[in-house]
């Protein structure tokens, strides 16, 4: 049985910070940072069965093309995923009554609809960018995966980076789903994806301060390769969905529109309009998959 205070819920019965009840998610979950973009994508919704929204956490459940589906905001970074990954797990996978995990647990599908900076010059503003997989830079992920053999493209970038004579704030972690079924298919371009822990410095910005990313490590990074895999683009959300979609159980997909060439320098002119695009997008692969 899980004690009241790791298991917390509303007087409802509903789950405490997301204040959702069994029943009220569908099985595939889409995820966006932004709370207002959960309104663009329940939009194109055929209908909405439930609107609810707490703090940060806005979640509408309705169908589209006779498919349900569940659109909610996990806000800015991994801490908030953690937060909304283990309680919609929760809601399928504990008895909020007894206190205790299913014996038989669902499997859940997440697809992230989310921006992100393309790492590579060669890869276009307003393009669309697959994550085949995560390298965590943002801390939430040991507190998980403490055990178990690493990625050997970690291994390989580890490596890399100490013959360029450079290293990471935290050591290289990379976490690899199991694609949602309609989009193991997809023709969408495919890459490694860093999720930082921040914004600015730990995304290799400088402000007034100055990043801990140095200039010889972001060119380090840009060189890699591990067979056809190298490092596309930066965000703050996908490794959290990824390494606990894996965890738990679940599948997980993060699809991105680069908004910013952080090795060229340039944003978006039209950022609105790249993200209807990835939204027109991502709703077809999910229902026509």
């Amino acid at each position: 049985m899980i004690k009241d205070s790791e298991l917390i819920l509303r007087p409802d019965g509903s789950i405490y910070h997301l204040h959702l009840l069994p029943g009220q998610v569908a099985e595939t979950i889409i995820t966006v940072g932004d709370p207002e973009r959960v309104k663009a994508v329940s939009d194109r919704f055929d209908s909405i069965e439930l609107r609810v929204e707490a703090r940060e956490f806005v979640t509408h459940t309705g169908e589209l093309n006779g498919k349900r589906l569940t659109v909610i905001s996990t806000g800015i970074g991994t801490d908030n995923v953690d937060i909304v990954m283990n309680e919609l797990d929760a809601l399928f996978n504990i008895d909020l009554t007894t206190r205790v995990p299913k014996e038989e647990l669902t499997q859940l599908n997440f697809v992230r609809l989310g921006t992100s900076g393309a790492f590579q010059a060669d890869l276009p503003l307003g393009s669309f960018l697959l994550s085949e997989a995560a390298l965590a830079m943002d801390g939430l992920l040991p507190f998980y995966l403490h055990s178990g053999e690493p990625d050997h493209a970690a291994i390989t970038l580890q490596e890399h980076l100490e013959d360029a004579g450079v290293r990471l704030p935290v050591p290289p972690l990379i976490v690899r789903p199991e694609l949602p079924s309609f989009l193991e298919q997809s023709d969408l371009p495919r890459g490694l994806t860093m999720t930082a822990a921040g914004f600015y410095a730990p995304q290799g910005r400088s402000l007034r301060l100055a990043s801990g990313l140095s200039p010889a490590l972001l060119t380090a990074l840009r060189s890699w390769r591990h067979d056809d895999l190298r490092l596309t683009n930066i965000e703050m959300e996908t490794s959290g969905i990824y390494g606990l979609a894996t965890a738990l159980g679940h599948r997980a997909a993060s699809i991105s529109t680069l908004l910013a060439n952080r090795a060229e320098g340039t944003f978006h002119k039209e950022p609105a309009r790249a993200v209807e695009a990835l939204i027109t997008k991502g709703l077809q692969l999910i229902t026509e998959g």
